[in-house]
């Protein structure tokens, strides 16, 4: 790599902190500056992106406390209120799922069990999005962390249901980070398979019609799953395929689902007799990682064809097959170029840039480590004026990460995302939260990032606004910029003004 310019070298460390990570920490941008590029190429490792500290419980173990749940509990919610609440409920006041309060003692008890077990299962996510997010504002690997992020956004499984929202950490930790770095197909699967996905999509429901399970009880096939895999995880509507092609993948996806019982098995310990153990047995299945089971009784039987591809009946692995052709289609590759070049670059991406990032994915055969090189290396990337606005989370972290400080109360932490449009974890649909600057950037949105600014700015401990932003934007910082934060009246306005300057809303 050529020698550059040290004014050069500083302005792309402002880029690379800013645009390809999550902002910068004082002193990062001259740390970075020796060498940018090989900065961010230092992250792309086969471990994939950190995961948040703490001890929190894996899927394995949220599947085992989901059952006892619903064991114990009774499954009917008591007001369509409790029936929505998702970790917003555990991250507000213990009351957060009161509804309509029966007036009974025995109802009152029934009630009161009920919401406080809901409240237990959710509360880690309230506890791991705040590690989440102190996280994304210490990490010295802003763009794996970025990264990271882009994939958990484009795998949505959304907290806004209660049977997901208990997983949404756990998912994420097992799913999605270890992968990011890895082959396509092998982070698609993952997170398909992952019982946050199979609960969010009403995957676990899906029951073959003509499988034995699906002849005995009147159930039938789900194509939740099926259609988000093909629509939006992988070749997209753009790629031709019909109705037919949906409803057959989600045959072939049929069998795929979690534990029935808190012993593994679908009504184990229940049914009498031998007949009754060895259905038992059967709904129990083929245990896999992270609390996914395959339940070849309610796997609809026959050969699938899907987008003109003919697939055996071979059970789990018939559904695994179909998902990972389509991981593998060209359709993927250029659909998703497309989305890493918006993301990181612009709304609308330079058509050079998605097709660098396609011909990546397509001579790798979809390693990810070699499309985020790609990225890294294409000057198309790397263009002075930023394009992209901050969602509401990135403009929170990145201000921690300015001020060298990292939040510390969920309440407070949700509260703003919440008044600024983005509650965690709680994408409104499995496309995921949008990526434009129409989405984040209109009069009211602005507006609540302006209240925050200036709540943050009274607040701030850092000693001076100019050093502060001089050290969060280095050579992105404008002159108009850096003349408003140093005539500013005082100390508050300056950090301010800092805060809602268009280089630092940018990226």
């Amino acid at each position: 790599m050529r020698n550059m310019p040290q004014n050069e070298n500083s302005l792309n460390a402002a880029i690379a902190l800013t645009r390809f990570g999550m902002g910068a920490r004082p002193g990062e941008i001259d740390r970075v500056a020796a060498n940018p590029r090989e900065w961010l190429e230092a992250q792309v490792r086969a471990s994939g992106a950190a995961v948040p500290r703490g001890e929190f419980p894996s899927s394995t173990d949220q599947v085992q406390a989901l059952l006892a749940y619903r064991q114990d509990v009774p499954d009917r919610p008591t007001s369509r209120r409790e029936a929505g609440a998702g970790p917003e409920a555990a991250m507000n006041t213990p009351t957060a799922v009161e509804g309509n309060r029966p007036t009974d003692p025995a109802g009152q008890a029934a009630f009161d069990a009920r919401r406080d077990s809901r409240q237990a299962l959710t509360r880690v996510a309230a506890e791991a999005f705040l590690a989440r997010a102190q996280l994304a504002t210490t990490t010295p690997d802003g763009f794996a962390e970025r990264w990271a992020l882009f994939w958990a956004n484009h795998f949505t499984a959304s907290a806004t249901k209660f049977q997901s929202a208990i997983f949404v950490d756990a998912y994420e930790r097992e799913a999605i980070r270890p992968h990011v770095f890895g082959r396509f197909e092998t982070l698609a699967l993952a997170a398909e398979q992952h019982p946050a996905m199979l609960l969010y999509l009403d995957q676990a429901q899906s029951v073959g019609p003509n499988s034995i399970a699906g002849k005995r009880r009147n159930v039938g096939l789900n194509e939740n799953l099926a259609r988000e895999i093909m629509e939006l995880h992988t070749v997209g509507s753009d790629a031709g395929y019909s109705q037919a092609d949906v409803t057959e993948f989600a045959r072939a996806l049929t069998g795929w689902s979690i534990p029935a019982e808190r012993d593994g098995g679908a009504g184990g310990g229940r049914g009498g007799g031998r007949r009754g153990r060895a259905m038992a047995q059967a709904l129990a299945g083929e245990t896999g990682r992270n609390g996914f089971v395959y339940r070849p009784v309610v796997h609809e039987p026959g050969e699938r064809r899907v987008l003109g591809r003919r697939y055996a009946d071979s059970g789990r692995q018939q559904g695994e097959t179909v998902l990972k052709d389509l991981a593998n289609r060209p359709e993927t590759a250029r659909r998703l170029a497309r989305k890493i070049a918006a993301h990181f670059v612009a709304d609308v991406p330079p058509a050079a840039l998605v097709v660098a990032l396609e011909r990546a994915w397509t001579t790798s055969g979809g390693d990810l480590s070699v499309v985020a090189r790609a990225l890294i290396a294409a000057p198309e990337a790397w263009e002075p004026a930023p394009a992209k606005i901050k969602t509401p989370y990135e403009f929170i972290v990145s201000a921690h990460r300015a001020f060298g400080t990292e939040p510390r109360q969920v309440q407070a932490l949700r509260q703003a995302m919440l008044a600024m449009g983005q509650p965690p974890q709680s994408a409104p649909s499995p496309e995921g939260w949008p990526d434009t600057a129409a989405d984040w950037a209109g009069p009211d949105a602005l507006v609540k990032r302006l209240d925050w600014s200036r709540a943050t700015a009274s607040m701030a401990q850092a000693a001076d606004p100019n050093a502060t932003a001089a050290a969060a934007l280095g050579s992105r910082l404008g002159d108009r910029t850096r003349q408003a934060v140093s005539r500013a009246e005082s100390r508050a306005e300056a950090f301010t003004l800092f805060l809602m300057s268009p280089e630092f809303q940018r990226r």
